[in-house]
């Protein structure tokens, strides 16, 4: 996934070079404040995210309708909205982020495979309030360049993490909103104890968002006690008959 979207990146930036691309950023909207819609509520904030298909498990929802489910989730108290914008992989589009955030509230996150500066304004553009990145496909250098890339535009980075060794890069990075993804990327086995495994290394000031595999109510409670203060949930919301319902019942 990684080099095709290096490959990606660079057939995007001939299409629209960097400077045209950056000429957009004064008609972006305002950036909305992501962590403060995650911690507002008195439980997890969720991050309700927007995805039609993924490599693993194929075309999780059959009905797709972006703006739909982004306006049943703010309806129904989702905290922000994450939007999936690989086409190759995951069938999303950048389109559906700009949509999704003129049609709702809450703050747009765009979740990607985020490598370069370019996608970085590309979703500044676009309308994102808040950029994933993802410690292992990126170097400590890049790593880094990328966070304050996100910020200088007046977005947050919201860094994701597997590998417990990575931890400490991600915090050098100065990342302070992270992502501890409970699916082994190599088994695809998803485990909630690798989030409260990691809490207790986390400082205080860090807000720490647990990812993959949260299905239940009682999920939501084992990892609100491990001093969780936001997750994000995608496949549990694609694959419920009644979307509403469900994010209610985990809320």
């Amino acid at each position: 996934i990684v080099a095709a979207k290096r490959l990606e990146v660079a057939r995007r930036k001939d299409l629209v070079p960097l400077a045209r691309l950056e000429a957009g950023l004064a008609e972006a909207p305002s950036p909305r404040d992501f962590r403060a819609a995650l911690e507002r509520g008195p439980g997890l904030g969720i991050i309700a995210e927007v995805k039609k298909a993924s490599p693993s498990a194929g075309v999780l929802r059959a009905d797709f309708d972006p703006l739909a489910i982004a306006r049943t989730y703010q309806e129904a108290g989702a905290a922000a909205v994450s939007v999936l914008t690989d086409e190759p992989f995951f069938q999303g589009r950048l389109e559906y982020l700009s949509a999704i955030r003129r049609e709702i509230t809450l703050p747009v996150l765009r979740k990607d495979f985020i490598l370069d500066p370019y996608q970085v304004a590309e979703a500044r553009v676009a309308g994102a309030d808040a950029v994933l990145l993802i410690a292992e496909i990126l170097d400590q250098e890049a790593l880094t360049a990328l966070v304050r890339e996100i910020e200088r535009l007046g977005m947050q980075a919201l860094v994701e993490l597997y590998e417990p060794e990575n931890l400490q890069r991600v915090l050098d990075a100065g990342a302070t909103l992270i992502g501890v993804n409970n699916r082994n990327l190599r088994t695809f086995v998803t485990s909630l104890d690798h989030t409260l495994l990691l809490a207790a290394s986390i400082p205080a000031r860090c807000c720490l968002v647990s990812e993959s595999g949260i299905r239940t109510r009682d999920d939501m409670e084992t990892l609100r006690r491990g001093g969780v203060k936001a997750v994000l949930i995608g496949e549990t919301f694609m694959r419920a008959p009644d979307i509403a319902a469900k994010l209610r019942e985990l809320r």
